[in-house]
């Protein structure tokens, strides 16, 4: 630890306050895992796929989750080694060395997965515009649609996203406290709907399913011609393995982010079990959610739905559409709309606490300027705050006037999946400096395997860079970030020494908390 006469860190403690309890931690890594936007948005990417034939999205699901179960132990056993603001940062930084650490952190998650609250922004306006086209209200279809498609109104979808950020970003900046029971609440309504939504799908069953696509009056279409149009195998493992990335992209590779809080989590216990709990809780809510739509319309209906254009751009087909058309109730609809538009929410929520974390740990460091490290009265990083609202805004605007297709901002996925390979050899090197016995060999292991997911998962997403949205708007964030990364440590450095400071012996030791 450091003396606390040390000019090494920005201050003796980071300002933050110890206010996280077992339900903020769980609740903030399952906003992280994103599976109420999982569930959304599965028909922009299907539709994609080369062919739906043999895709079996549980088993992909379970599949992936299998795959990321080194991860997860990473994280649990990491964090509670550095239960400090920023998480993996801290860990990345001190055993891989400054230099790399911030620059793989600040393109890699810092910066690098602000693209994807930008993504999230946008999903929530498309939630509020489908929710209201599935109560009946055709007029919002303009906030339904992705940008690139005939109906689709950019510049309101843009004000919408513009006015959550600022909200949203507003109760961080003035009443983080508040900002946590927020997610936790918003958490506790979004499981609840899931598990709603489940119930209404298995209780209406096949005959609901068909009622309600025939109610539609959509020429030429009805359940069985839907049904009737995929032909395939229940599961093919070669074409399942396609869409493998897409939990990756939005579900359980995401447990960093109660571990980047975890100077503010209260207790040893909270440390050790957020993680593991919070990933098995999405795991079983994405899974049985895909299930139970499997269940009620049957696995050739809903393969043929997710690649059938009508319903997927005109009817916003999903699993919270599909539940809220089968319920017969308008309140249950409306409180399963509800809930979807609250999850997304959630997700940027989380979101916007985490990335001014990242931020201020890496300020904490004096890698960035001092003044982002700056804690208002309330405990609050402002100024770390202003910095992702103006980078959200602006990426938000892109998506929205200039590529004009939501999985524009897909392809900003290679960043943090190379991020995280790093975290895993981060892991290694720690396990093979620093731990013994059982610890040692389990740490080591996951390392390794985490690190090949990973890479694996970039190689996906690049190859596949038509499903992915690889363009090069976001290939260029990537590169741009971890080179503007690497100058700006290379001036902190120089910086610093002529003030007598040498900023590399940060990453010697832990921070303060």
């Amino acid at each position: 630890m450091a003396s606390k006469k040390s000019p090494i860190f920005v201050r003796e403690a980071t300002g933050l306050v110890k206010s996280v309890s077992l339900l903020d931690a769980v609740s903030i890594n399952v906003s992280d895992m994103s599976a109420g936007a999982a569930l959304a948005v599965v028909g922009f990417t299907t539709i994609l796929l080369p062919t739906m034939a043999g895709v079996n999205l549980v088993y992909a699901s379970l599949i992936a989750f299998a795959l990321l179960i080194p991860q997860v132990i990473i994280y649990t056993i990491m964090t509670q080694r550095f239960p400090r603001t920023g998480g993996d940062y801290v860990w990345v930084s001190r055993s891989l060395g400054g230099f790399l650490g911030n620059v793989l952190a600040l393109s890699g998650y810092t910066i690098g997965n602000i693209p994807f609250a930008s993504l999230i922004a946008m999903s929530a306006v498309f939630a509020i515009g489908s929710v209201g086209v599935s109560l009946g209200y055709q007029g919002m279809l303009s906030l339904a649609l992705p940008g690139n498609v005939q109906g689709a109104n950019p510049m309101s979808q843009f004000l919408v996203a513009c006015v959550l950020l600022i909200i949203l970003f507003a109760i961080n900046i003035v009443r983080p406290k508040i900002a946590y029971k927020l997610i936790s609440l918003f958490t506790a309504v979004g499981i609840f709907t899931i598990v709603l939504a489940i119930g209404v799908l298995l209780s209406a069953g096949q005959s609901g399913v068909a009622n309600y696509i025939n109610s539609l009056g959509i020429s030429n279409l009805s359940y069985q011609s839907v049904a009737s149009s995929y032909s395939g195998p229940s599961f093919d493992l070669t074409a399942t393995m396609l869409f493998v990335p897409y939990f990756a992209f939005f579900t359980y590779p995401w447990v960093n982010a109660a571990p980047a809080v975890a100077s503010e989590i209260k207790g040893k216990n909270v440390l050790k079990w957020n993680v593991p709990v919070s990933a098995i809780l999405v795991m079983v809510l994405t899974t049985a959610a895909f299930g139970a739509m499997y269940a009620a319309g049957g696995m050739a209906f809903i393969n043929g739905a997710l690649v059938n254009a009508t319903l997927v751009y005109d009817y916003s087909f999903n699993f919270w559409t599909l539940a809220m058309g089968v319920a017969g109730n308008p309140i249950v609809a409306w409180i399963i709309g509800i809930g979807w538009i609250l999850w997304v929410i959630n997700i940027l929520a989380y979101l916007i606490v985490v990335e001014g974390r990242y931020l201020l740990a890496q300020a904490f460091d004096r890698f960035l300027p001092e003044k982002v490290a700056y804690v208002n009265r309330y405990g609050s990083p402002v100024i770390a705050h202003l910095i992702d609202l103006v980078i959200m805004l602006g990426l938000v605007a892109g998506a929205s006037f200039l590529y004009g297709t939501f999985v524009s901002l897909y392809g900003t996925i290679v960043g943090p999946m190379i991020y995280f390979a790093f975290v895993g050899i981060a892991a290694l090197v720690y396990a093979v400096r620093h731990e013994k016995g059982s610890s040692k060999a389990l740490l080591a292991i996951c390392g390794i395997l985490s690190a090949l997911v990973f890479l694996w998962l970039t190689s996906q997403f690049l190859i596949n860079w038509t499903i992915w949205g690889g363009n090069w708007l976001s290939y260029d964030f990537i590169l741009g970030t971890a080179i503007v990364g690497a100058i700006i440590y290379g001036i902190s450095k120089a910086y610093h020494a002529r003030k007598g400071l040498n900023i590399s012996l940060a990453f010697k030791q832990i921070p303060p908390e």
